[in-house]
């Protein structure tokens, strides 16, 4: 078992020089004895973080490893909080890495093993560095992880996800969160003794030094980020305010507002909106894991996702399939039913899964580190590849909490998807009918697309994504107090949304792993979005008279990379194509009583921005107009939806 009982010693804003000079500001915490730090050579547990190395989720590692006995180091990256430097989003997190962990593995504390931890972007630090390579890098667990964005994250199919849109404006923005010290700082910390110095000359020990952290971090310094007056740094500090309006209002453009102040972050984000090509512009970010398994370092890596994540389509489906494909060492995916960084939590949304869904996230990670950097016999070989939690089974009850009780339960599996899964075609049908029987002959079904009234987004595997739309599983049903809902009454109702459903099911039918969907459809204009959305459709109880439609995953495609990601092509107006729309991965089983209901749409907002369909540049259109799309469900353009389907025979 791992040692434990060790008192935590911080060492706090140690200025650790990359290679190229640049002072990237590091917290340490060690395992202690009566005050001082304890004897002996230690592994290390390493997050790099765009969020402040002294808030949120990397304050509460040093309690959770060090008294365990390991020592834990948390860096904020480049050009964020207290470290010097520009901040480009990832670019740069591959060579600091491998210069932080050359950095530790010489200090007289470390055994010069090193597991690294964190969630979403953090996470992203982790993929970044295993792509770079450090010899001192042992094992990984990357949550939600940020990777492939190209393809899904930040751009999905060409689409851009709007909640990055609040996150520059709110987690990004570099004003509003911003505490680097613009005071006195720490020149020089001694990483054994704990003795400080600052420029002044002035000295003192780790025992005051939690005083002057206290000090200095207290100190608001968002000139040191953005420039300019305190007028300019409000300004910044407003954005935090104004996701909806910026949403409402693209393109958004250089030098039209107050992010102009902060010119690497508007920088970034224009070109992040108006970038759709998956091109070596998205591959320099450092993280197309999938795309790069084979320069991945052969590590072991503990990948942790959940079906109402945001990065749930790059973890399970590319990431952790390529990785076991590429690699000799173990790769192990826990797949459960939570919303971004949520794995503590028993619901997602209005579903509520039960106890057992919530995991101690901090108590498997230490098992893993037990094993690959203690080389502690715990088990972790012989377990599993993969341990998910396929939802569903409950009894549809309103909870306490007034969610709706779906229920659910882990299984172990040897692969993702697992190897006995039937991929079932569900064939679209005039009318509006969903079934495994191919189609008949039929006009195709016609909808107006009109983008400045799009279908509002009610749930979704989203993160990040403020006041702009909820997470998670949401009854499909428009309400006017949520926004950018105008009216009541459910979202199938539309015009604009084209509902194909199953009869209700005569027996249970459970799916696990990649939902896809080929869509055959046209539009009048030489550009349009087509998106879809897997729903569960609850028959009414005493709890939820009018039942329930919970969305499972949803997915889009910009017609003009229907063929490329990376060479778009414009529509010829009213020919049919064959569209491919990749939904987020989902583990359900859909109850006896229940319908399979399949929305197809052409916007999902804002969960995705709106195209204009008028196929100008992206985020830089003028012109706005009402598209006319179809959908075919003929023999000859036969559009269906291809499920992971779990044969009930196989348990």
């Amino acid at each position: 078992m791992s040692e434990s009982g060790f008192e935590i010693v911080a060492l706090r804003d140690v200025r650790i020089r990359a290679r190229d000079g640049v002072a990237l500001a590091t917290n340490v915490f060690l395992p202690g004895r009566d005050g001082a730090t304890a004897p002996g050579r230690f592994p290390t547990v390493v997050a790099r973080t765009p969020y402040g190395k002294d808030f949120g989720t990397a304050a509460a590692l040093p309690a959770a490893f060090v008294p365990h006995g390991y020592a834990v180091v948390v860096q904020d990256v480049r050009g964020r909080y207290g470290s010097e430097g520009r901040w480009r989003p990832h670019a740069d997190d591959g060579p600091d890495g491998q210069d932080l962990l050359a950095w530790i593995a010489a200090q007289p504390w470390s055994d010069g093993g090193v597991g690294m931890v964190g969630t979403s972007y953090v996470g992203g630090t982790q993929h970044a560095l295993a792509l770079a390579g450090s010899p001192h890098l042992k094992a990984l667990v990357p949550v939600d992880a940020m990777s492939n964005p190209g393809r899904f994250g930040i751009r999905h199919a060409g689409a851009f996800e709007m909640r990055w849109l609040n996150w520059a404006l709110t987690l990004g923005n570099p004003n509003l969160h911003a505490l680097t010290p613009t005071g006195e700082r720490c020149a020089e910390i001694d990483a054994a003794t704990g003795a400080w110095r600052l420029p002044t000359g002035r000295v003192g020990t780790a025992v005051d030094d939690a005083d002057l952290h206290d000090r200095l971090a207290a100190r608001e310094a968002g000139i040191a980020r953005v420039g300019g007056d305190a007028a300019a740094q409000a300004a910044v500090r407003a954005l935090a305010d104004q996701s909806r309006a910026f949403a409402t209002a693209p393109p958004l453009r250089p030098g039209a507002t107050a992010l102009r102040h902060a010119p690497d972050y508007e920088a970034w984000l224009v070109w992040a909106m108006g970038h759709g090509d998956d091109d070596a512009g998205w591959a320099a970010m450092g993280l197309n894991v999938a795309d790069e398994a084979q320069r991945y370092q052969d590590i072991p890596v503990l990948h942790v996702t959940g079906a109402y994540d945001s990065w749930g389509a790059s973890v399970a489906n590319p990431n952790c399939v390529a990785l076991t494909k590429a690699k000799t060492s173990p790769q192990r995916l826990l797949f459960g039913p939570w919303t971004h960084g949520q794995q503590g939590l028993t619901y997602a949304g209005v579903a509520e899964f039960g106890p057992d869904a919530a995991v101690d996230l901090a108590a498997l990670q230490r098992r893993w580190f037990d094993r690959w950097l203690r080389g502690i016999g715990n088990g972790v070989d012989d377990e599993a590849p993969v341990r998910v939690f396929v939802m569903g089974g409950g009894d549809g009850r309103r909870t306490p909490e007034g969610r709706v009780f779906v229920g659910g339960r882990w299984r172990n599996e040897r692969a993702w998807p697992p190897a006995r899964t039937r991929f079932t075609d569900f064939h679209l049908h005039a009318g509006g009918r969903l079934a495994p029987s191919p189609p008949g002959a039929a006009e195709p079904t016609a909808y107006r697309f009109d983008p400045r009234d799009p279908v509002p987004s009610i749930g979704g595997p989203v993160s990040s994504q403020g006041d702009l739309m909820q997470a998670g599983a949401q009854d499909q049903r428009q309400r006017r107090l949520l926004w950018p809902c105008e009216t009541d009454g459910p979202l199938s109702e539309r015009p604009d949304v084209l509902a194909f459903q199953t009869e209700p099911l005569d027996e249970a039918l459970e799916i696990v792993g990649p939902v896809t969907i080929k869509l055959w459809a046209s539009s009048d204009g030489p550009d349009t979005d087509f998106t879809a959305k897997l729903v569960d459709v609850w028959p009414p109880n005493a709890d939820f008279p009018e039942g329930l439609a919970l969305n499972v995953g949803d997915g889009i495609v910009r017609a003009r990379y229907r063929d490329s990601p990376t060479a778009p092509s414009f529509l010829e107006p009213d020919r049919p194509y064959e569209f491919t729309i990749e939904l987020y991965p989902t583990a359900l089983v859909f109850a006896p009583g229940h319908r399979i209901r399949l929305d197809v749409s052409s916007s999902n907002f804002p969960r995705f921005d709106v195209n204009p369909n008028t196929g100008e540049p992206l985020n830089d259109n003028r012109r706005w107009r009402v598209a006319t799309n179809r959908v075919f469900h003929d023999p000859d353009h036969p559009s269906r939806l291809i499920l992971p389907v779990i044969p009930a025979s196989a348990g």
